[in-house]
């Protein structure tokens, strides 16, 4: 396994270093679904003592990012298809508000952001494809400018901060999805649409191709779990079983 030096920011403690560094592996996949998170082990990964390590796994516990088990100690969190689907539900939701107020607040500068956030999609999307591999930090990144820059002038400080917690539960569920769907899935031109709508400040459109695009990768995660290829957690079958 790979070795990750805890390096705390200035005024950061270790329990807070120790949550970002975890938080982030486990987002991005380098700690997989339900691995075990055991305490020695991860003292060895990111050189960190125990006790700041039990506060930072309590705490993603918290995010639902962690399986905080009884006697048993910690575990990732299992891609769960039916709590995908309804993060996705609440996301959609402010996303689409938070389209609908940049679209009457924004100015030409929010219009320029986008038009570069957009550029760089464009290129990222196209790099995905040729390379038919997994989803990368770049194109991460890119996706996250693209759809941070057509909510920036929505003036609602609250909610931009709950977007974003919506999107960091998310990323780790698009990864996945968005892999599984290289070659059948127009990434280039759903962003395209959704950037041409958005600028020509059609705010039923854009809403309309924002709703679609996230409800194409919660499907494809769907579709996933369906194959067997994500192990749904017990708690999801369990759901399941029970609905009518």
């Amino acid at each position: 396994m790979t070795r990750t030096e805890i390096d705390p920011a200035e005024g950061e403690t270790l329990a807070q270093a120790a949550y970002r560094a975890l938080r982030h592996d486990i987002i991005t996949g380098q700690r997989r679904p339900g691995e075990r998170l055991r305490i020695a082990m991860l003292t060895t990964l990111y050189g960190v003592g125990p006790t700041p390590l039990r506060e930072a796994l309590q705490k993603l516990g918290q995010d639902g990012l962690v399986m905080v088990e009884d006697n048993r100690g910690f575990a990732v969190a299992g891609l769960d298809p039916i709590e995908f689907d309804d993060l996705n539900t609440a996301r959609t939701a402010i996303e689409t508000e938070a389209i609908r107020l940049s679209i009457v607040r924004g100015d030409d500068a929010w219009e320029a952001r986008v038009v570069a956030a957009s550029y760089i999609m464009q290129k990222e999307d196209a790099a995905l494809a040729a390379a038919a591999g997994p989803v990368t930090d770049r194109w991460e990144n890119a996706n996250a400018a693209f759809h941070d820059a057509i909510v920036s002038a929505c003036g609602s400080r609250w909610l931009l901060r709950v977007r974003a917690q919506l999107h960091d539960l998310c990323e780790r569920y698009r990864r996945a999805s968005v892999y599984q769907k290289i070659g059948t899935r127009d990434l280039g031109a759903e962003h395209a649409a959704i950037a041409k709508a958005v600028l020509a400040r059609d705010a039923d459109r854009a809403c309309d191709l924002i709703t679609h695009h996230f409800a194409r990768t919660a499907a494809a995660l769907s579709d996933l779990s369906a194959e067997a290829q994500v192990p749904t957690p017990p708690r999801a079958a369990a759901r399941r079983s029970a609905a009518p």
